[in-house]
């Protein structure tokens, strides 16, 4: 009994020290990712590049204009928890891959106090280039990316998807309520004809400027380490 609430007790210090709003951080993009060579089915695999390619191929888009890169996903296709951020920033746009500046470092020790990590998740975002200024993107330019975001969602099939911050709620669960009211509880969302158990959450950038807002962070944490265990992922 003891050790168990030991255990509880250091993985709870563990998660708030991660996420320390007082850590020295650099402006310099923090590339953790090593592509891997996972092995997905052909059929998977053509519908991604296709998905990619239509988005590549948008015209009269004034975020793709200013953008350097698409930033289309990271992590692991065959995964059943699927992560949607609102879009990329800096350094994202300069390498391509969503979450790899200071809020995907946040991310990524979000995801290990949980025993997750971008080999065993997917990732992408509610819009596939920068943002000019890394300002919120506009409601018409959510609605233009949406059917290439539930298409991606499609794709990827996941059991578990998690919505970091309103953005990404909004985009595909609606403007009725705050995300204060939200996070913190499963529903099972219907995108298009797919329904999937979904969860709303702070955006790791959130928590950088609101640190107190980590004992959320962490209740829904351990709700999606709870519910990965139940569907036995």
């Amino acid at each position: 009994m003891v050790k168990k609430i030991n255990s509880k007790t250091i993985k709870l210090i563990k998660f708030y020290n991660l996420i320390n709003y007082n850590l020295v951080y650099n402006n310099m993009a923090i590339n953790r990712y090593k592509k891997d060579a996972f092995e997905i089915s052909g059929d998977k695999l053509e519908k991604l590049e296709k998905l990619k390619k239509s988005i590549s191929k948008i015209k009269n888009c004034q975020l793709k204009d200013n953008a350097s890169n698409i930033v289309f996903s990271d992590g692991n296709p065959k995964s059943k928890i699927m992560l949607i951020g609102e879009g990329p920033g800096f350094n994202e746009d300069q390498e391509g891959i969503p979450f790899v500046g200071r809020a995907g470092a946040l991310l990524d020790k979000m995801l290990d106090s949980i025993d997750l990590n971008r080999k065993n998740v997917y990732i992408t975002n509610v819009v596939n280039y920068r943002p000019p200024d890394n300002r919120r993107p506009t409601d018409d330019e959510i609605k233009r990316y949406l059917p290439f975001l539930k298409k991606h969602i499609e794709i990827i099939n996941p059991k578990i998807l998690i919505l970091l911050g309103s953005t990404a709620m909004n985009a595909l669960v609606g403007n009725e309520k705050t995300i204060s009211k939200m996070r913190g509880q499963w529903i099972e969302q219907k995108i298009d004809e797919f329904k999937v158990s979904t969860i709303v959450t702070f955006h790791p950038a959130f928590l950088m400027r609101q640190p107190a807002q980590k004992k959320m962070a962490w209740i829904d944490l351990k709700m999606i380490r709870d519910k990965k265990t139940q569907l036995k992922i």
